[in-house]
């Protein structure tokens, strides 16, 4: 499990966790992560079905830090701390449409940090900026049918699920259903409020 550095910039989540930059700074870790858990992402993901490559790594990560600061994408990472050092969990991207004022927000976890609540309090770090200083009426969120952990994790979010996509992802070898589910802004300010 390779560390990070203390990052310079991050949002508290929990006492031992935050959200960082998904930049090319953390490129060695992210990509030992995603290397780690590309198996069991691959029956979800159409991105994990190859093994990963480093540099074509460093690329997306590049691409996600131009993404953010021409405000397309909210890309971050989740950082754990353990022992005293620092290091990555999972990951969370808002994929942001000016033009229509709305987003897409997905998310993975690597298996070592499953079933801890970090997708949730994550997700929901960004469903604050996204309905708040970003100024989004509407979020969704896609899914595979059968991936039971990601739809409790937007029932949890308050996600309403409103239709399904038929064969609405292309794997290398298959197309498969997507769930679609979406929150909008007056939702999540009524849920915050409550």
């Amino acid at each position: 499990m390779t560390t990070i550095p203390a990052p310079m910039f991050s949002f508290p989540l929990a006492e031992d966790a935050v959200l960082i930059p998904r930049t090319a700074a953390i490129t060695d870790a992210y990509h030992e992560l995603v290397a780690e858990n590309s198996e069991r992402l691959a029956r979800w993901e159409p991105w994990a079905g190859k093994p990963p490559v480093l540099e074509d790594t460093r690329s997306f990560l590049e691409t996600s830090a131009r993404n953010w600061l021409d405000g397309s994408e909210l890309p971050v990472a989740i950082a754990v701390k353990s022992s005293g050092h620092w290091h990555l969990a999972g990951a969370l991207s808002l994929i942001i449409s000016g033009y229509t004022r709305s987003a897409e927000i997905g998310y993975w976890i690597g298996a070592d940090y499953e079933g801890r609540g970090l997708i949730t309090i994550a997700a929901a770090a960004v469903l604050d900026q996204a309905f708040g200083p970003l100024g989004l009426d509407r979020v969704s969120l896609h899914t595979d049918p059968a991936n039971e952990r990601s739809r409790a994790v937007a029932r949890r979010l308050g996600f309403v699920e409103e239709g399904l996509l038929r064969q609405g992802t292309a794997f290398p070898d298959e197309r498969r259903d997507e769930l679609v589910y979406g929150l909008l802004a007056e939702d999540w300010h009524k849920r915050a409020a409550g």
